[in-house]
């Protein structure tokens, strides 16, 4: 899983993000590394979606705003690069640091604004659902449908 250079333009102001209860906050600060949906079957179990929506934020370009203590880590031994970050009150999926410390991966769900960048990329593309369909091929409402 490497980060490459992100080359989307970006609106170069730091976004906040939050867990669902509001005890944990933290702040991105552009440029990203990377920002990737991933499609391996660990990120859709955390997720519990079609894929993880990950930014690749520099640590020096995070930052707890509240809540740090609230946050937990899990982490599976035997994979290379898996691991998740919630928030011990409400489960939200939050931001956790790579183990070579150099980077924090930053779930884009828990971003309380637009981060000014898109996704570059779709990884892990061939262990994703059988189930997938990319939102493009479905209806679209802005509301529930009646």
């Amino acid at each position: 899983m490497t980060a490459p250079e992100n080359h989307s333009p970006s609106n170069l102001s730091p976004t906040d993000g939050s867990c669902v209860c509001g005890q944990v906050r933290f702040r991105i600060a552009p440029p990203y590394r990377a920002f990737q949906y991933c499609h391996c079957s660990r990120c859709r179990k955390t997720s519990g979606s079609a894929h993880a929506s990950n930014i690749f934020v520099p640590v020096e370009q995070f930052a707890w705003l509240a809540g740090q203590e609230q946050v937990r880590r899990h982490e599976l031994q035997t994979a290379r690069y898996y691991c998740t970050g919630f928030c011990a009150e409400c489960g939200s999926r939050l931001p956790w640091v790579t183990r070579n410390g150099k980077l924090m991966i930053v779930p884009a769900g828990a971003l309380d604004a637009d981060p000014g960048e898109r996704p570059s990329r779709n990884v892990h593309f061939a262990s994703r659902a059988p189930w997938y369909t990319s939102c493009a091929d479905l209806p679209t409402f802005d509301a529930e449908p009646r």
